[in-house]
């Protein structure tokens, strides 16, 4: 399947990563395949947009492979703010399932990706045919809220450390590859987007990670942050 186009993709093809997804569980076939028989396929380049703030929310999407990007973006400036980056296997766009009108943030290819395109009424309609699909998106929607409130408190009440030590422990939770040495954290993130994640700025996260790293706290694998022992032992706060 990776070297087939998108677009070449049969139902029962959307169906398998419908199937391989985090919505899957406790979908009956007849959900899946009604989902698979709605989406279309469509594949992004990597920091292509997927959608941009002030789009029509008309759909859902599910990652099929590769990562995407949440941001709100000031387009007079460039400056970023990013909101969170998704795993394969994810849904999101899911705020247009509230009838709010446009797209309140973007979302961008991190790397090259591939996606399922569900339109939103389909996915309304699956939604009222399996108490499992509505209850899993009204959690999903909580939780998501959930870790904003948390970041806006932490923007309030720590450092620039304290945060970056909280987003390095959650990367390495959703992320993370352990090993002998550590986790390691299976994400190429520049600095100036770690500065986003953080509310700071890029010369001050590299000063804090170049810091971090000569205390023997992480250190740099092919421009991949190895979260060392022992903190990498650490629960998040």
């Amino acid at each position: 399947m990776p070297h087939r186009r998108a677009c070449d993709l049969s139902v029962a093809d959307r169906a398998d990563i419908i199937r391989q997804s985090e919505i899957a569980a406790g979908l009956d076939e007849t959900m899946v395949a009604k989902l698979a028989a709605a989406a279309s396929a469509i594949d992004f380049r990597r920091r292509r947009f997927v959608y941009r703030d002030g789009d029509t929310a008309d759909a859902i999407y599910l990652i099929a492979r590769g990562r995407v990007k949440l941001c709100r973006s000031e387009p007079e400036t460039g400056r970023e703010a990013v909101i969170d980056i998704l795993p394969t296997g994810t849904l999101f766009g899911e705020f247009a399932l509230f009838g709010l009108g446009d797209r309140q943030m973007c979302a961008i290819a991190f790397e090259q990706a591939r996606l399922l395109r569900i339109p939103v009424g389909d996915f309304q309609e699956a939604m009222v045919q399996s108490r499992t699909l509505y209850d899993y998106t009204f959690r999903l929607v909580g939780q998501r809220l959930a870790r904003s409130e948390q970041r806006v408190a932490d923007f309030a009440l720590d450092a620039i450390p304290a945060r970056l030590e909280k987003l390095l422990h959650e990367l390495s939770e959703r992320y993370g590859q352990p090993g002998t040495d550590g986790v390691l954290i299976d994400l190429n993130l520049p600095h100036r987007e770690i500065a986003s994640l953080v509310g700071s700025t890029r010369e001050s996260v590299t000063v804090r990670l170049n810091d971090m790293r000569r205390a023997g706290m992480i250190d740099f694998v092919d421009r991949k942050i190895l979260i060392k022992p022992p903190l990498a032992a650490l629960a998040p706060a």
